[in-house]
């Protein structure tokens, strides 16, 4: 049986909920933060320390691991948590995407 059929997923409360065993979890989902050859390190440190509530050292870990290998899960959450996070840093100007994980 194809899996797809087994899951039942509710984007209005991020559950997952298995029809053959009556059992829910919640999805996750992870912020995903692009490269650019715009924005300078300072500039996203910066604007995720603002938006994601990092660190100055979590901040400037996302940004050397996005320039580095061109994206990085910058959070982990729910999509209903993830998506103001993921507009915001799109109207900073940095390329970001919710993705499941």
């Amino acid at each position: 049986m194809n899996m797809a059929t087994l899951w039942e997923f509710d984007t209005d409360t991020d559950i997952l909920k298995d029809e053959t065993t009556d059992t829910e979890q919640t999805r996750m989902y992870g912020l995903v933060l692009y490269n650019d050859d715009v924005n300078t390190f300072d500039y996203v440190i910066e604007v995720l320390m603002e938006i994601c509530g990092h660190t100055f050292e979590q901040a400037d870990q996302c940004a050397h691991i996005v320039h580095y290998c061109g994206k990085c899960t910058v959070k982990t959450g729910s999509y209903r948590k993830l998506v103001p996070m993921r507009q915001a840093l799109c109207d900073r100007h940095l390329s970001a995407e919710v993705e499941p994980l």
